[in-house]
């Protein structure tokens, strides 16, 4: 009997019996009952309560099948919430965890013929309840980010329920699948890819594969790897072979060299499985030193300094996520030169074609297990459940290249001083904390005992549960400071972190998100539509709280909204440029967050729908190669030079000053060669040398050697020592002129003034290749922009600090 698998042909309907629809897998709930008309757009207005009703209500999804034999397997995945799975009549399994494939011997009760299935998928949200009061005593949960109840009782993604960012719908479904084998099928369960790099230069590289294999005991498995084949007999259910590789062609992550991939494929009777292995060495370090314990990423001997951002779910809806748009969200970190992203612990663990995304693109992933936020239960079954879910999804991911950290839960560790029942109880709440801790440890080296591991983010390394929030000396951190207590910019300056795997501050969506989302009535900061698009308590308040520190305040709606997308980026820009200048004592910034699951004020610097924010262009910029950067130290400011390539470059460095008419005074010019290893002093300047209404203007060119190739580049910036709203800036009269070439639309951009953050918006979706750019007098600029369909005419508008803050009223 071949595999059938049971896309199509299901009936969903509630136990009330108002609703029956056609659904195919997969499938969420919330998403089908808005494409069936029953349900409002939950992203439009302020949607989102009228639709958690669907979560209240117990629903069924039925199908039959046609068997002509009984000695079969059901396999569900996916299967979203508590489901309890009947065949005939006879209950096979209840399935409680989202992130576990559930096998089902049916021998018992299938039958020929037609026979009938049924999932039964009871209302999330009494099922959390149930679980809560049913524990020995209460384990709390996020009130402040979960408006629906009791999230963390439930083995499925955290911010279903809500989150700081999110829409909580408390959405279920199956976002696997649901199939039928033979129950004797040979099958390969899964693989183990092991590399042993055998000498420092990484010039020989084994391989060994293991294949487990179900139903195949004395089969000969056949296996093919970088043009060898091995042949190896299955005994006690593995298959092992080891593939020798001399002068390997190394997998490195984006910006450090090329993603080559080798193809593996296991064939043992019909089974076959097929896999695309990079060839790497990455090392977790964690060296003690005078300062505290370091932390880093050494890729193929090299050490490399991490950039990138934290990634959630493409969509509050898993019915809704597409891989070509979560393709495209992933290609827009890489062309802001990151190399890393944080796969965070309230989400879920993404599916295989993802990995292969970021295997591709060179993007190392930083794996959370999912625990974020909350405290968990500790008894027998739920910590079985956890382990299974562990072994499982490590056994699945274990061979990726990208695959750079296994992270044990996000911020569990605060949970323990943010709960009152916590402080008040802590020896029992850490103790069910360790338990939980120790379950994911083992059962991840269970798996696969070369990982590496890293018990919670932030943490102090393993043992410690002291506040990495704000102790900088060791480990990871999570710096939230400047946004949840309302510092200023600069404070990211007076920390010396090791690590940052989250830091963050929001701005509004970009306009082209808001016309689609939110009525034009609407379109005011202090509406109740706005409100409902902002989870994070006082958010909006203190995105124009913060703003009015350094900018003049906008008067229009569409103003607010730039200028509050350029304070984001001046904000994660002032942590990334000081950070990076630190290094190696600081070897990596994960920022908060790269995307969004709907339209919203967020941390994101990718709009949801993938549009790209100021922050993200700016993001490419301050997370280029070769970086110079402004370090105020007391009455001076110290240029600092950061080189990331694998080898050493020759930068001319040209520093100037520049006023708001745009007169242009030089200061200095200095050349150097850059080492990679740290980031160092290049020129000191008493801060005295600036008039009173002066800016540094500054620009670098660099040549050298990256992976045996020359490279050669260029930036530039500017640099303000007082707030922008201290500078008396001037109408700097832009104007723009286009030409299509072939598809593309190239705009030349030019100013009789000195102009700030200047920024194209244009009225179809496409990509620029700049924006929030500096323009000088006489001086014009070049911006690309592809649009997404040619054929359409493109309108552009032009926005800038001058027009935003003081002309926006003329």
């Amino acid at each position: 009997m071949v595999t059938i698998e049971l896309t199509e042909g299901w009936r969903f309907f509630d136990a009330e019996g108002d609703y029956d629809l056609p659904v195919s897998l997969p499938f969420d709930s919330v998403s089908t009952m808005v494409k069936a008309g029953h349900a409002p757009e939950p992203y439009v207005g302020d949607a989102e309560a009228a639709l958690r009703w669907i979560a209240e209500r117990d629903w069924v999804l039925c199908r039959s099948v046609e068997l002509t034999q009984t000695d079969v397997e059901l396999v569900l995945s996916g299967l979203d919430g508590v489901v309890g799975v009947s065949v005939n009549g006879v209950d096979v399994v209840t399935a409680d965890n989202a992130f576990r494939t559930w096998r089902v011997d049916l021998s018992h009760c299938a039958r020929l013929g037609d026979n009938q299935i049924a999932l039964r998928f009871r209302s999330v949200i009494q099922a959390a309840e149930a679980r809560q009061k049913a524990q020995p005593f209460y384990i709390p949960y996020h009130k402040g980010n979960c408006p629906i109840a009791n999230i963390n009782m439930l083995r499925k993604q955290q911010c279903d329920f809500g989150w700081d960012w999110n829409t909580a719908l408390a959405p279920f479904g199956v976002s696997g699948g649901v199939s039928i084998c033979s129950a004797m099928k040979t099958r390969i369960a899964h693989l183990h890819v092991a590399q042993a790099h055998h000498d420092t230069e990484s010039q020989s590289v084994s391989v060994t594969v293991t294949a487990h294999v179900v139903h195949g005991e004395g089969a000969v498995a056949e296996m093919r790897f970088a043009g060898r084949r091995r042949e190896a007999v299955v005994k006690d259910g593995v298959a092992q072979a080891v593939f020798f590789i001399e002068e390997p062609q190394l997998w490195w992550p984006n910006g450090q060299g090329d993603q080559p991939l080798y193809s593996l494929e296991i064939r043992c009777g019909a089974a076959v499985a097929m896999r695309r292995i990079g060839l790497r060495r990455i090392e977790h370090v964690t060296v003690k030193d005078a300062k505290g314990t370091g932390f880093k990423f050494r890729v193929n001997g090299r050490d490399v300094f991490a950039k990138g951002a934290n990634w959630i779910p493409a969509d509050a809806l898993h019915g809704r996520i597409e891989r070509d748009k979560v393709r495209d969200l992933l290609q827009s970190a890489v062309d802001a030169h990151m190399n890393m992203i944080r796969v965070w612990g309230g989400g879920r663990y993404e599916p295989d074609w993802f990995y292969d995304l970021c295997d591709d693109m060179g993007l190392m992933v930083w794996q959370d297990f999912m625990f974020a936020c909350n405290l968990y239960p500790a008894d027998r079954a739920f910590l079985s459940n956890v382990a299974a879910e562990v072994v499982e999804q490590v056994q699945r991911l274990q061979h990726h290249a990208c695959l750079a950290l296994w992270c044990g839960d996000n911020e569990l560790l605060g949970m323990l001083h943010e709960f009152p029942e916590a402080r008040a109880n802590r020896d029992r709440y850490l103790v069910m904390y360790d338990r939980l801790n120790q379950t994911l440890e083992h059962a991840l080296f269970e798996a696969d005992p070369q990982a590496n591991w890293w018990p919670s983010s932030p943490s102090l390394g393993p043992f410690n549960y002291g506040d990495a929030w704000h102790e900088d000396s060791s480990g990871d951190m999570h710096v939230w400071t400047v946004w949840h207590e309302n510092m200023p910019f600069e404070a990211y300056r007076e920390m010396t972190p090791r690590f940052v795997s989250e830091f963050g501050f929001q701005s509004f969506p970009s306009m082209d998100v808001i016309r689609r989302f939110i009525a034009p009535e609407d379109r005011n900061m202090a509406s109740p539509v706005m409100d409902a698009h902002q989870k994070n308590a006082g958010g909006n308040a203190r995105i124009v709280g913060t703003m009015m520190r350094d900018f003049r305040l906008p008067e229009r709606f569409e103003d607010l909204v730039y200028l509050s997308q350029v304070q984001q980026g001046l904000a994660i820009k002032t942590a990334v440029t000081a950070w990076r200048a630190l290094k190696p004592h600081c070897m990596g910034t994960l920022y908060w967050q790269l995307n969004d699951t709907w339209p919203c004020a967020s941390w994101s610097s990718l709009d949801y729908g993938g549009g790209w924010k100021v922050l993200h262009h700016m993001a490419a910029r301050f997370y280029a190669p070769v970086l110079v950067t402004v370090v105020p130290q007391g009455g001076s400011d110290v240029f600092k030079l950061i080189n990331d390539l694998s080898g050493e470059v020759d930068v001319s460095i040209q520093v100037a000053a520049v006023t708001p008419k745009g007169d242009v005074r030089p200061l200095a010019e200095v050349s150097v060669t850059a080492m990679t290893h740290k980031a160092f002093e290049v020129l000191e300047l008493e801060r005295d040398l600036l008039k009173q209404d002066e800016f540094y203007v500054f620009t670098w060119q660099y040549r050298g050697q990256h992976e045996g190739q020359n490279e050669g580049g260029e930036g530039g910036d500017i640099h303000a020592p007082k707030p922008f709203k201290a500078y008396d800036l001037i109408d700097p009269k832009i104007t723009f002129e286009t030409n299509d070439l072939d598809g593309v639309i190239e705009i030349i951009l030019a100013a009789e003034a000195l102009a700030l953050f200047v920024t194209l918006d244009a009225d179809q979706p496409g990509r620029f290749s700049a924006n929030a750019v500096t323009l000088l007098p006489n001086v014009p600029q070049k911006i690309i922009f592809v649009p997404q369909d040619a054929d359409i005419t493109t309108n552009f508008t032009v926005q800038h600090l001058y027009k935003a803050t003081l002309g926006g009223a003329k």
